[in-house]
């Protein structure tokens, strides 16, 4: 199990990782982050992990701010010292909701009662294999024939599907051998489509492949600068995790694609 905790108490946090270590010896402990900016900083840049164990009260303001830039698509833990926020929690991803000081056992009913759903979706797995199935299905079809391009993608949220059009997107990206998509306000998707795919579907007026790891609407850059390579590196918005860097064989290309 890949489990996050976001907690901004040094000693609270060192705590609560040595009770999940106890629990499940087998888990990885991903990430301790501290503020919402750092756990929207990883959540952009990660897969999400199994578990996430949240703190409410944040140096840098409260935890319901991360669900405002970002979608968290796994279970949560919230902790909190205080119990006024109980409902709002539950109408996210919540599984449970521990006071703060945290008692072992609490933490052990808690990783129990995920086991359980866990469980439950795993034998419903045949109707998730199905929907999968439909997806792919419908993707396939929105293949564009020799010619057109495509002006929407479909992708998977939770158990429903839901359109993107290509004007929301803002990049595709590569991370870990997993593509996603981002749109302009900051929302990201996993999606099944290869780069390749994509840039070949997508009209080249409005995107160009930066590099093997990025597809960009030309919407979305808001800078370019060059180095004494002449390699140009560019600045997107959303702002992605890592640099993206045009090669040098490439710079012209992009530059005459840019001021098209």
């Amino acid at each position: 199990m890949r489990i996050v905790i976001v907690e901004d108490e040094a000693i609270a946090a060192r705590r609560l990782r040595k009770m999940v270590e106890t629990l499940e010896p087998s888990c990885t402990i991903e990430a301790t982050l501290d503020s919402v900016s750092a756990t929207v900083n990883w959540f952009n840049s990660h897969l999400a992990p199994d578990l996430l164990l949240l703190d409410i009260e944040l140096a840098d303001g409260q935890s319901f701010d991360i669900f405002k830039q970002i979608e968290v698509a796994c279970p949560i833990i919230f902790t909190t010292s205080y119990d006024e926020h109980a409902i709002r929690a539950f109408k996210l991803n919540s599984i449970d909701y521990l006071l703060k000081p945290i008692q072992e056992k609490e933490l052990q009913q808690s990783l129990q009662k995920l086991k359980n759903l866990q469980k439950v979706f795993t034998e419903r797995k045949p109707l998730t294999l199905q929907i999968e199935a439909l997806l792919k299905e419908l993707q396939e079809q929105q293949l564009p024939t020799p010619g057109q391009y495509r002006d929407r993608i479909l992708v998977k949220q939770g158990q429903r599907m839901i359109p993107i059009t290509s004007n929301e997107v803002a990049y595709f990206f590569t991370k870990e051998k997993i593509n996603f998509l981002l749109t302009k306000d900051n929302r990201r998707y996993q999606i099944d489509f290869t780069m390749e795919e994509l840039e070949k579907s997508l009209p080249p007026k409005d995107f160009f492949r930066a590099n093997r790891q990025f597809l960009v609407n030309y919407t979305a850059v808001e800078k370019v600068s060059q180095d004494y390579n002449a390699k140009l590196k560019l600045n997107l918005n959303p702002s992605p995790a890592e640099e993206v860097i045009i090669s040098r064989e490439k710079a012209m290309e992009f530059r005459q694609w840019l001021g098209e």
